[in-house]
């Protein structure tokens, strides 16, 4: 996009067919080519389709669907007739897709086959029609999971004359429905500047090329997979490649060695596992591995070999890891940083289409999410003199229009001079660098007023030998951790004794959390000291974009 094109998609989108028009677009993984004139074509037609549906600029159509090439060409055939896409994350209940389809009053519903089973009656009633996107063929009412397997696809043979809509930058683009782990979902409106601008800025802290290779494992209808994943390659001519299953070992690694990515972009929660499942018990297999693995040549050495072994596994063509959607483990980043990793962290929310800043390259510091994206203005409200900490608030055109049907929510996050308030606790180091302390809402105010963040805790627990996560709250006046233990590891451990090794691995649990805690107390300051810790036996509960719901175990 260049300054004479609007800010809107289907300006970026067409631009883009005429630019790139014979290179790949977006594909499944090792499959048929699609270039980027083939996927204007479809886009096209479906949009036509929809024209004879009835669809017209500003009403809503939803899509609730695995990742895919036909996600990205539904989502601009509805753009490109000034309608505003309402994507669904794979992850929600049926009976929050219901409620999300009748708070968003759309009018047509995509859905991939393996989600349709997630369309209760209630939900189909709501729509005037249903179209199965793996084809696009338009579901009969009452059709059952078997049978849409057997549709044809209703797309027509020619182009459609398609009526004349002019779509301007400050039109609602998409309304995406977050995954709060407060519990609330709110419907945030974000416009064709927003998305587009966002795409155009992203240059300042990357730049992507018509060369760069995408492997997709975040859900397109995440904010991150929409915007940085899928719009930003789309508007610089690169090829998305996607999984036709869920991204586990068996898919992920010879899908990684086939496409030989370029650019991946992931959330924390898959990195740490992979840290702390395959290359942290490496470190700690004997004593001497663990003696030398605590000083910091070895350290650095050691991660230096493993992160090079990580970088092969991951295709060898590796130039940007992107990291975003909620706090990275410290100890990970280390790893990935001392051993040259082309890791990348993002900062931003859905409300910021969603990127505000990031740390690529020089701009990298262990802890911190870099610089602001260019055009992005950030400051800290109501800063601690001492700390320098305060709410992090943003200004530019990517902060959202507001939440759909909910003015008072929206008025709530903006300030009286129009600055979004993110709602996150930060501060500036002296390179004005921006380090996230947590979210507001969770932190914990100590009996002397101290604010106590209960990420930063979590993020010492979870660097201790056998921890695979931890959540810390305020429980009666105490703080409270509760932590889930790699029961494998323990296990493991422990292989040698018989009869009696249940009850005594369950013994070793019990004084694992024992020591775990004393440990966690001698790096913590006096106010953030854990009082008790609990074991919670099964995995947190995670929103669909793999974030602990904390409401549920307040």
């Amino acid at each position: 996009m260049t300054n004479s094109l609007k800010f809107t998609l289907p300006s970026m989108f067409s631009n883009s067919v005429e630019k790139f028009a014979d290179k790949t677009s977006v594909v499944f993984t090792g499959e048929k080519n699609y270039t980027y004139k083939q996927m204007g074509d479809d886009v096209d037609l479906l949009a036509g389709m929809l024209t004879k549906l009835g669809v017209q600029q500003n009403e809503k159509v939803a899509i609730l669907s695995t990742n895919m090439p036909n996600w990205g060409v539904a989502f601009f055939a509805i753009s490109k007739l000034g309608a505003i896409v309402v994507p669904i994350l794979p992850d929600f209940h049926e009976k929050e897709v219901k409620t999300i389809i009748e708070h968003s009053e759309a009018k047509l519903l995509f859905v991939s086959e393996e989600l349709y089973k997630n369309i209760n009656e209630e939900a189909s009633g709501l729509v005037e029609e249903i179209i199965l996107i793996n084809n696009f063929s338009i579901i009969p009412k009452g059709t059952s999971v078997k049978q849409i397997k057997n549709l044809e696809s209703s797309l027509p043979s020619e182009k459609i004359e398609l009526p004349q809509v002019e779509i301007d930058e400050e039109d609602l683009a998409s309304i995406i429905y977050t995954s709060g782990t407060t519990g609330n979902s709110k419907g945030v409106m974000l416009s064709h500047k927003n998305l587009a601008w966002t795409t155009q800025q992203a240059r300042s802290l990357y730049q992507v090329k018509t060369v760069d290779r995408f492997l997709s494992v975040l859900p397109l209808s995440h904010t991150l997979e929409n915007t940085v994943g899928f719009l930003l390659a789309i508007k610089n001519g690169a090829s998305v490649h996607y999984l036709r299953k869920p991204p586990v070992a068996s898919v992920l690694l010879p899908a990684l060695e086939l496409v030989k990515p370029t650019i991946m972009l992931t959330v924390p929660l898959i990195i740490e596992k992979v840290f702390k499942a395959k290359i942290l018990p490496k470190f700690q297999k004997s004593p001497v591995m663990r003696f030398l693995y605590s000083l910091a040549p070895f350290r650095k050495l050691l991660h230096k070999v493993a992160a090079g072994k990580l970088y092969k596994t991951f295709g060898g063509e590796l130039n940007f890891f992107g990291i975003g959607g909620a706090k990275l483990d410290p100890t990970v980043e280390r790893f990935l940083y001392e051993g040259n990793f082309p890791y990348a962290i993002g900062y931003g929310l859905t409300e910021t289409a969603p990127l505000l800043a990031g740390a690529v390259g020089k701009n990298r510091k262990i802890g911190s999410t870099g610089i602001a994206m260019e055009g992005v203005t950030l400051r800290v409200a109501n800063a601690d003199p001492v700390t320098g900490e305060g709410e992090i608030q943003a200004q530019g055109f990517n902060v959202m229009k507001g939440y759909y049907k909910a003015a008072e929510t929206t008025k709530e996050v903006f300030t009286d001079d129009g600055w979004f308030r993110t709602g996150d606790r930060g501060m500036f180091d002296k390179n004005n660098l921006l380090h996230i302390k947590g979210r507001i809402k969770t932190m914990i105010v100590g009996a002397s007023g101290e604010n106590i963040y209960p990420e930063e805790i979590e993020s010492v627990i979870n660097k201790m030998k056998f921890v695979m996560e931890s959540l810390v709250l305020e429980k009666k006046g105490k703080l409270v951790a509760m932590i889930h233990l790699n029961m494998e590891e323990i296990e493991e451990n422990f292989k040698h004794l018989k009869s009696e090794a249940k009850q005594y691995i369950h013994e070793k649990s019990e004084e694992t959390l024992k020591e775990i805690q004393k440990k966690v107390n001698e790096e913590v300051n006096k106010f953030s000291r854990i009082q008790q810790v609990i074991l919670q036996p099964l995995p947190f509960e995670r929103t669909p974009t793999k974030k602990i719901k904390r409401f549920l175990y307040a």
